[in-house]
């Protein structure tokens, strides 16, 4: 046994040393090639710590609750609209000037700019949607949107997130005084991710799933030190188990798939075996697996994070509740059948105003990065080619010139024309608009719409402090008690 613990803890020290040395030889050479290119007019700003850069003090100030603090401070301490830092191991540029730069970086969009994530993303997602740029991204980003179409939602998605938002308000809310809404409402939306992506309904695999998920989660946005204790290396070990689990599910339903037992068009899963791309090429075991995977984390924590945050906000706020209540209460007099149809959804113009004002005050999505594609200029800097842009969405959409009253949940700003463009952020925008947009929108909406006809809360502990580990997140888990509407 002795011997045996010597050996592994010998292995981690290893396995830790290569990974600071990795992280020094790298730090090293980012910082030889940005020190010949001195001559540059780069902007200001500070590369922080060796090896670190700022990336603690990145990640401390979501973790803290202030995801836009870190851009604030600088931008204020250097007086312009962009500035430097190191982030991850990265040179990073880091974009302030709100819907100018929006409309920089999502115009140019494989152009000047590409997709590209910390390495933590990058090693726990694999080749996916989310990291694959250029010609292989935009084929990967036709086959899976098609599952997202407007005949998809009609047809699959609306009824089966009404069916599991009244089983799951029946199951986990009904007969309780006191509910943990953050844990409750992750439980549905990943739920509903399983039932449309894989068809899956057995709770026991549900629930085996989303614990790894949970673990996954913490080490997505990291630094990708894999050693033990580290969040990126139990996330990792996480990834590895569900990516097991997936391949199980694929191999499974491809048989299936070949015997005719299921239909191509059954769910995401299904329509990414059955169906090749423009060129008639099938997408790689490996890829559709981590695009599932992708998809299952993207489908249901963000959406998760806005119910929670909506709920809070309705309970802080009586008049809107009320007015958000009478709207649903009207839908549901004037509908025909058990449950909800488009028709209903698009009644809901009220509320889905509310549920974007939410996530204009509590975005799910904090920012995401570029990779520069060749020596540009911006903000009269030069910007070499290969370094980072990073944008925020709380800065932007806290910005009282462009919110007047910034801290007050206004569902008015988006009647008419609604905000200026490239000002609200909440779904990223240009050909990297969020893909699953409108699947937010009906999943957040139909679950208020269930929850809200049947129950009046409050919350437990007021002001419960909400961090950004990496989505909003309270602390307690927002306990609120429950009353029924008479």
């Amino acid at each position: 046994m002795t011997g045996n613990f010597s050996y592994d803890l010998s292995l981690v020290l290893k396995a830790f040393v290569a990974s600071l040395f990795s992280l020094i030889l790298f730090n090293i050479l980012i910082r030889n090639k940005s020190a010949k290119r001195n001559h540059l007019n780069l902007p200001p700003g500070s590369y922080g710590w060796p090896v670190l850069g700022e990336s603690l003090e990145f990640l401390g100030r979501s973790r803290a609750g202030t995801p836009g603090k870190f851009v604030e401070e600088r931008k204020e301490k250097y007086k312009s609209e962009v500035f430097k830092t190191s982030l991850m191991g990265e040179s990073v540029a880091v974009i302030c000037d709100g819907p100018n730069g929006y409309k920089f970086l999502f115009s140019n969009e494989n152009k000047l700019v590409r997709i590209w994530w910390p390495a933590s993303v990058r090693r726990l997602l694999g080749r996916c949607l989310s990291t694959t740029s250029g010609v292989e991204g935009m084929q990967m980003r036709k086959m899976v949107s098609q599952f997202f179409s407007p005949h998809a939602f009609t047809k699959l998605y609306i009824r089966t997130m009404d069916l599991v938002a009244q089983q799951h308000i029946n199951t986990r809310w009904q007969g309780k005084e006191e509910v943990k809404v953050f844990p409750a409402t992750r439980s549905y939306t990943f739920e509903v991710a399983c039932r449309l992506f894989m068809s899956i309904e057995e709770p026991e695999q549900i629930a085996k799933l989303s614990s790894l998920f949970s673990i996954f989660i913490k080490g997505v946005i990291s630094i990708s030190l894999n050693f033990p204790g580290t969040r990126f290396f139990k996330a990792n070990r996480a990834t590895n188990a569900i990516r097991r689990e997936l391949q199980m599910i694929v191999r499974r339903r491809r048989v299936e798939l070949e015997q005719k037992t299921v239909l191509p068009s059954q769910d995401l899963l299904s329509h990414l075996l059955a169906n090749p791309d423009e060129n008639g090429d099938f997408m790689p075991e490996s890829v559709i697996i981590n695009n599932t995977l992708l998809l299952l984390f993207a489908g249901h924590d963000t959406s998760s994070s806005a119910i929670m945050m909506l709920i809070k906000y309705l309970a802080e706020i009586p008049e809107i509740h009320e007015q958000v209540l009478q709207e649903q209460k009207e839908i549901s007099a004037s509908k025909e059948g058990e449950f909800l149809q488009w028709e209903d959804i698009q009644k809901m113009k009220y509320s889905w105003n509310v549920a974007s004002e939410v996530l204009r005050l509590s975005s799910p999505v904090v920012g995401a990065f570029r990779e520069v594609m060749e020596d540009l200029k911006y903000g009269g800097y030069d910007i070499p080619k290969g370094w980072k842009f990073y944008w925020n969405a709380p800065m932007t959409h806290m910005d009282p010139s462009l919110f007047p009253e910034n801290e007050r949940l206004n569902p008015s700003r988006y009647d008419g024309g609604g905000p200026i463009p490239y000002s609200y952020v909440a779904f990223g925008g240009g050909p990297r608009m969020c893909l699953g947009k409108e699947f937010a929108r009906l999943e957040i909406l139909i679950f208020l719409h269930n929850l809200i006809k049947k129950y009046r809360w409050n919350l437990v502990i007021p002001g419960e402090k909400i961090i950004y580990d990496p989505f909003p997140t309270p602390v307690n888990g927002l306990p609120i008690s429950l009353h029924r509407n008479c």
